[in-house]
């Protein structure tokens, strides 16, 4: 059973461990690996560059919208094919575990439960803008 005490307290914790790794993998791309050389791999992959540029505001706003609570579900499950991504391109051909040569699958995969986790919880405590309920709203 839920405790409906404690859960919009676990969805909360959640959502914002969430944001701030997207926000991290963005920094990361912007600050180390810099915007331009982030493209220049996507392009190795065979992927646009500018998909990477994309790829940074997305996780950048994903992020910050999580963190904030703005409609934390819908945005969880927008991220989701950010990580489908890395997987298909990057980790999933390095195996499973994140610690191979190349990191493989296991913590993108962890990452895409955490996040359809998320989303079916909902926003959790302290959301500026919760996203509505649907089925309150009559459709």
């Amino acid at each position: 059973m839920t405790d409906p005490r404690t859960a919009p307290y676990a969805a909360l914790l959640l959502r914002v461990a969430l944001g701030v790794l997207f926000l991290a993998h963005a920094g990361l791309k912007v600050m180390v690996f810099t915007p331009a050389g982030t493209a220049s791999f996507f392009e190795s992959l065979g992927l646009p560059g500018a998909l990477a540029h994309v790829t940074i505001l997305l996780e950048t706003f994903g992020g910050l919208a999580l963190i904030a609570g703005v409609y934390s579900r819908v945005v969880a499950l927008l991220l989701i094919p950010v990580l489908l991504g890395a997987i298909a391109t990057v980790h999933g051909a390095a195996g499973f575990f994140f610690n191979n040569a190349g990191g493989g699958w296991e913590y993108p995969a962890f990452w895409i439960v955490a996040l359809l986790t998320s989303a079916l919880l909902g926003d959790g405590a302290h959301a500026l803008r919760p996203t509505p309920n649907l089925r309150k709203a009559g459709h």
